[in-house]
């Protein structure tokens, strides 16, 4: 039943229907903008559909739902860590066509998100509480931080392309989300985007430049088609015969990603739990949003679209709004879903302006780095101990060092074939290992509960910071 005197925007929403059906609409459309600009990018980069991408989105999303008892508010776009592994087995042509080579780095990107499945199974076994020692909110903090700040230089670059038109994004959503009433409020992000969007096809009306930039490929574009193609799928390798030495090339170059998603995926889960107020790594548990993560990668990636992963864009949006229902984020995948069948929707989004994904994706990926910040806050971490000074700045300068540095990633040769780690997965490995041997823990997750926003745990010793200072 719709509520009239609920003031959205200023205080937490649980079930959007109060809110009405044309803005629960609404809401979804904003999740759907807001994940569209990464999500599409991806496949822009290594060769892959866009419709596809969009089509494997949604239904990863309402997979990922169904799996975690449909409690959780997040939404699966692409993942951006899988980039290096398709670069190494897949390189883009340099005309800008795919690679042949492509199926064979889906193949291993699919085997990938089955290592989810593992962890899962050890959350299940074992209690999330036995496993959650190795991440304690000052190994997830700084890796939320990181997750962050590594993603602000896309956000810089494309920004860099008309900063005019970035900072139109950026000021409208800021002026919609402080002094915005009603709808206005909650759907700041949206509203950025379109007044972007518009402010980015003047400027190019005015280069004389709209036809050939805007006009041309969207006229081009067919209404309907058929988001999946056969000769673009994993299944390809398998028609003529797969070649074993790629296969297994593969599977060792990208299998070992899995490590720093799957940590990205315990730090988005945490996030989401830290801005909604409710422990999502308790119920439904890790066990399940990790299953539900991983087969929607492995299934995305078979019919050959990106891996999927948990979106920080929707988290921030969540940060945002405070709109917590699930359902709205379901409403932006059945969206994602029935936009894949249309090429000239698509085609639409994809000839937005750079400089509008930037000014959004500015505010966004603050947000995240924003959270984890936040995480340490409430958990009240205690960084007069040398150990968790140490943790949390290895983390950060590992993680985004390595990142910006020239090699880009730490290559380990095994035989033949050199592994590389990211940056984020070095720092959160360093992160965890520290964590487990390093003496003077201050959080004992095998006898005590988390409350309810599941990263302010008590202290081993029964009683909290706070309540030791009093």
């Amino acid at each position: 039943m719709q509520n009239t005197n609920l003031k959205v925007g200023d205080q937490p929403v649980f079930d959007a229907r109060e809110l009405g059906t044309p803005k629960m609409l609404v809401l979804g459309l904003q999740h759907l903008f807001a994940m569209f600009g990464a999500t599409v990018l991806v496949p822009l980069l290594t060769g892959l559909d866009v419709s596809t991408t969009l089509l494997w989105a949604g239904l990863g999303t309402l997979l990922f739902h169904l799996i975690s008892g449909r409690k959780v508010p997040a939404f699966l776009g692409s993942s951006f860590a899988f980039l290096g592994g398709y670069a190494i087995i897949a390189p883009i042509n340099a005309d800008g066509t795919p690679s042949e080579l492509l199926p064979y780095a889906c193949f291993g990107v699919a085997c990938a998100g089955l290592m989810y499945l593992v962890l899962a199974a050890l959350f299940k076994a074992f209690g999330a509480n036995k496993v959650m020692r190795f991440f304690p909110p000052v190994v997830t903090g700084p890796i939320i931080i990181a997750i962050g700040l590594n993603l602000s230089v896309s956000a810089i670059n494309n920004c860099e392309t008309n900063w005019p038109v970035a900072l139109v994004a950026i000021v409208v959503v800021i002026c919609c989300n402080i002094w915005g009433k009603g709808m206005i409020k909650i759907i700041p992000i949206l509203i950025g985007v379109i007044a972007s969007y518009i402010a980015g096809v003047f400027y190019t009306l005015g280069n004389g430049t709209f036809m050939e930039a805007f006009a041309a490929p969207v006229a081009e574009a067919k209404w309907i088609g058929f988001p999946i193609h056969y000769e673009k799928t994993v299944f390809a390798i398998f028609s003529n015969g797969a070649d074993t030495g790629l296969l297994l090339t593969s599977l060792v170059t990208i299998m070992p990603i899995a490590f720093a998603t799957m940590m990205e995926h315990i730090g988005d889960i945490s996030a989401i739990s830290s801005t909604v107020g409710e422990n999502f790594i308790k119920k439904p548990g890790l066990h399940r949003t990790l299953m539900g993560d991983g087969l929607a990668t492995a299934l995305a990636s078979l019919f050959g679209a990106p891996a999927n992963t948990t979106y920080g864009e929707n988290t921030g949006v969540l940060t945002l709004t405070k709109v917590y229902d699930p359902r709205v984020i379901r409403l932006a995948a059945c969206f994602a879903i029935l936009l894949s069948f249309c090429p000239k929707f698509a085609a639409v989004i994809e000839v937005m302006p750079a400089a509008t994904i930037g000014g959004i994706s500015l505010i966004l990926y603050g947000m995240i780095s924003a959270v984890g910040v936040r995480n340490i806050v409430e958990t009240q971490v205690d960084f007069s101990k040398s150990r968790n000074v140490l943790i949390a700045a290895l983390i950060l300068v590992l993680s985004i060092g390595i990142n910006y540095s020239a090699m880009g990633a730490v290559a380990i040769p095994f035989g033949s074939v050199t592994v590389n780690f990211s940056g984020l997965a070095t720092g959160s490995l360093i992160g965890i290992i520290l964590n487990a041997i390093l003496p003077g823990k201050d959080y004992n997750f095998e006898n005590d509960e988390p409350n309810k926003t599941g990263v302010n745990f008590e202290m081993s010793q029964g009683k909290s910071l706070l309540e030791k200072e009093e």
